[in-house]
């Protein structure tokens, strides 16, 4: 199949997972070319963050399993490889809800990210200035601990931490989660800057409006499956993604409900 996005970075192939008995996605396809945003959407139970987990090969810690399919980080393989491998091989997660270390220190929590990446001392001090020009914040908080900070500076550390890891390919699990309108969109300009940078990203986020305005491509997921993909703009203008996932109501509908409504007969009200 022919690749819509040229050159494609992160590939992932008719991948299957279940829980047990239960299947979570079937034969999953989605491309991420490099250097370029793609975002995922779907409702609660689509399959969006277990979709994360098996790229990232951290779907066991959480009861999962793949059964079919592959993934592959420039035409090399990553499934079957151990978690701190794929770290290596170039592709770091941020989960859903943050998870930073919250009784170590911001600078230690960063140090954290830095394990799993190849390359010297010189690399991870490199990553570290490129973290701290993204977040000062988390320069002048290094000694604190990361559980003190707001949730919108966790957010920036669980982001910081996986960027110390220098990652070609960066999985972001709803990173406007929780925040308040104007540190989300503070987190977007960063995943904007980042991506400016080099780096590749495949986000998975609630605000779908926000998503689309960040992502070059996007792919819809519904109960473990792809059923809608293309031009993140084009499906921004799908009457069926503005209709269950940006809330936008259809007017026609709208204007003759309100009409019909307005020909009922009024209900006596009650008097107490």
């Amino acid at each position: 199949m022919a690749n819509p996005l040229g050159g494609a970075d992160l590939v992932v192939r008719d991948l299957s997972v279940g829980y047990g008995p239960v299947s979570a996605l079937r034969q999953v396809s989605l491309e991420v070319p490099e250097s370029a945003v793609v975002t995922v959407l779907g409702g609660n139970g689509a399959g969006k963050s277990t979709l994360l987990r098996a790229v990232s090969r951290t779907l066991s810690f959480h009861g999962g399993a793949v059964t079919g399919g592959t993934v592959s980080l420039g035409g090399r393989r990553l499934d079957g490889l151990p978690p701190d491998r794929v770290v290596a091989a170039g592709v770091s997660q941020i989960p859903e809800g943050r998870r930073v270390f919250a009784r170590m220190t911001v600078a230690d929590n960063l140090r954290a990210g830095a394990l799993g990446a190849t390359g010297g001392r010189a690399e991870r001090a490199a990553a570290l200035r490129r973290v701290h020009e993204l977040f000062p914040v988390l320069a002048e908080r290094a000694q604190q601990r990361a559980g003190l900070l707001s949730g919108g500076e966790q957010q920036m550390l669980a982001v910081g931490r996986a960027l110390m890891a220098t990652p070609r390919v960066l999985l972001l699990d709803e990173p406007s989660l929780g925040l308040a309108p104007m540190m989300a969109a503070r987190i977007a300009d960063t995943v904007r800057e980042i991506n400016t940078q080099g780096t590749s990203v495949l986000l998975v986020e609630q605000n779908a409006a926000l998503a689309l305005r960040l992502a070059s491509h996007a792919y819809v997921l519904e109960v473990g499956e792809v059923t809608l993909s293309g031009p993140a703009q084009e499906l921004a203008a799908s009457d069926e993604v503005r209709r269950r996932y940006l809330g936008v109501v259809d007017e026609d509908a709208a204007a003759d409900a309100s009409q019909a409504t307005a020909t009922l007969p009024s209900l006596p009200r009650w008097k107490g």
